[in-house]
């Protein structure tokens, strides 16, 4: 480049970062980005030994000293390496590639490989866990709306007892039976099912064959196990557990299989072998349809166990759908922490759960005119009326509702938000609420480059699966309705040492909404109390019947220190 001509006036200029800028002075400022005019050789000595006897030099000396000592602790400044928004990102990321995950595993627990040591503890599962819940602390300090719950020092711990571990061997060479089954609904049901089916040959000493996806009549999505699940790694990380085979074998090919259609809710183990194990040992195959959460929640410790093992560490996206799911969501973190909203404000939604979108008369009648063609899907209890349902808190927040919500709860209006799920009736004017008090609402069109996500387009599952990953690597994750993809979320995030999961208290807070009397500031306070204990604590399994182990993992799949050295 050519040098400029005019050099008889030059100004020199110092990278300092925003943090610093703020909490220095215009004139301090202006010290630091004008260069002083040269003056003569006497003049320029005189001055100097008159400032070093002036105590205002070595007060400022001291100030800048003591300045500069806390940058250094505060925002890890490191002379060789430029200033990062990210102060733990550099270490964390070393520590996680010497202990063997790739950048790619790090980002998702839903997606890890984790090992499981001698102990029964994961490796390398602390760290990824501490990227997440710590990476932008110091960012954030003095806003209580990232900070994440105590973990009370839980972490994956998947020991499996001496008869479990004795009985597997048989298990995995058996030869001789196999289970196939029929998974159907959305991708989180499906997981469900896959899940079920696992502990159902594992009962019967069966080997799996890949189950089969059924065609989605609602989304007419006829994607394979394989296309959204990486089946060599299904297969490895159940090797000593399940045999994983990925079709009958030439002995069984011609065999015509038992099917079953009516499991029944909460079938047991017990059941289970008493209504299978003579059919499949005689005729060799087993076909069960319709597994849709009929395996009882109440299983032995060592079926339970499997069960995390599967939902958590075999059920791993395939690579395309976990590398672009990941990227989506290190676009999210780039400028910061970030809340992910699974919003159900899709037709459908409000149509099965009897509820009223809340838009305008004309959307209101929509639904309701959709629901009397077709009562069959009605999932709700017919004889309630919408009011009913509403404070009994089985309807969805709507766009206004969650917007109130959050600005309760402390969420910043400069907060990145990504919101999962389809698209709501009445478009992106649904939206408005929200996108209005926080601008930096995105989904994964607005992430996506171009191309990106054209293979996925017309795979409803595929695309499920890539919101799953981005929400789950979210720094604060919130539903706005239960349903299967915010259960197997909330279990994640606590498996993953409890990341913050706002569970709305819908019941106890829809009055106070309906209550235009109430002021803002008294309304912030009672929202916020009535949020106390909904921000995705340890919450035991055992302490209610029914509950699921993959979405409450304490205590069958995680422990803590004292429990850890009561069982060695």
């Amino acid at each position: 480049m050519a040098k400029s001509k005019n050099n008889a006036k030059k100004l020199s200029y110092i990278s300092v970062p925003s943090q610093i800028i703020n909490s220095l002075s215009s004139s301090s400022l202006q010290s630091l980005l004008l260069s002083p005019k040269k003056s003569s050789r006497n003049s320029r000595l005189l001055s100097l030994l008159n400032t070093y006897r002036r105590p205002k030099f070595w007060f400022c000396s001291l100030f800048f000293f003591a300045l500069f000592g806390m940058l250094r602790l505060g925002f890890n400044l490191d002379p060789l390496v430029p200033f990062s928004p990210y102060p733990c990102i550099t270490s964390l990321t070393q520590g996680i590639s010497s202990n063997g995950v790739s950048k790619t595993e790090k980002m998702d627990v839903a997606a890890n490989g984790d090992e499981i040591d001698e102990t029964g503890f994961l490796t390398n599962f602390s760290a990824s866990q501490t990227l997440a819940s710590n990476g932008f602390s110091e960012l954030e300090e003095g806003n209580e709306f990232w900070k994440q719950p105590d973990g009370l020092g839980y972490k994956p711990c998947l020991t499996f007892t001496r008869e479990y571990r004795k009985v597997s061997e048989g298990i995995v060479n058996n030869r001789r039976k196999y289970l196939m089954v029929v998974v159907s609904g959305g991708l989180n049901q499906q997981r469900n099912q896959i899940v079920d089916a696992v502990i159902i040959a594992r009962i019967l000493g069966a080997a799996l064959v890949v189950p089969v996806l059924q065609v989605n009549v609602i989304w007419g999505d006829e994607s394979e196990f394989s296309d959204i699940f990486d089946l060599d790694h299904f297969k490895s990380v159940l090797a000593n557990d399940v045999r994983i085979v990925s079709s009958l074998p030439s002995t069984h090919i011609m065999t015509r299989p038992v099917e079953e259609k009516l499991t029944p809710l909460h079938a047991s183990p017990n059941w289970i072998r008493s209504r299978y194990h003579k059919r499949i040992s005689r005729d060799g195959v087993l076909l069960l349809r319709s597994l849709d959460s009929k395996l009882s929640k109440e299983l032995p410790s060592d079926l339970q166990k499997l069960r995390c093992k599967v939902a958590f560490h075999a059920l791993r996206f395939a690579p395309p759908i976990l590398d672009l799911g990941n990227k989506l969501a290190e676009r999210m973190r780039n400028k910061g922490p970030y809340l992910a909203l699974h919003l159900r404000m899709e037709k459908d939604v409000w149509v099965r759960t009897g509820c009223l979108p809340g838009l305008s008369p004309e959307y209101d009648e929509i639904v309701s005119n959709e629901r009397k063609l077709r009562p069959e899907l009605l999932t709700a209890r017919s004889n309630m009326t919408y009011h009913d349902r509403k404070l009994a808190g089985l309807c969805p927040l709507n766009a206004l509702e969650v917007t109130r919500l959050l600005k309760a709860l402390g969420a910043p209006r400069n907060a990145r938000i990504y919101w999962a799920g389809g698209q709501p009736l009445g478009g992106k004017e649904a939206l408005l609420p929200l996108t209005n008090e926080f601008p930096n609402f995105y989904n994964k069109e607005d992430l996506a480059l171009p191309g990106e996500l054209e293979p996925f387009v017309k795979r409803a599952s595929v695309m499920a699966a890539i919101d799953y990953i981005v929400s789950e690597n979210s720094d604060v994750f919130m539903p706005s309705h239960g349903g299967n993809m915010g259960h197997a979320i909330q279990g994640h995030r606590a498996y993953a040492g409890h990341k913050k999961y706002i569970t709305p208290n819908k019941r106890q807070m829809l009055p106070h909404f309906l209550n235009s009397s109430l002021p803002a500031a008294e309304f912030k306070r009672i929202i916020s109390y009535l949020h106390r204990d909904s921000f995705g604590q340890p919450d035991l399994r055992t302490s209610k019947v029914g509950r699921d182990v993959t979405k409450f993992p304490i205590p069958e799949c995680m422990c803590n220190d004292s429990q850890s050295h009561s069982r060695s």
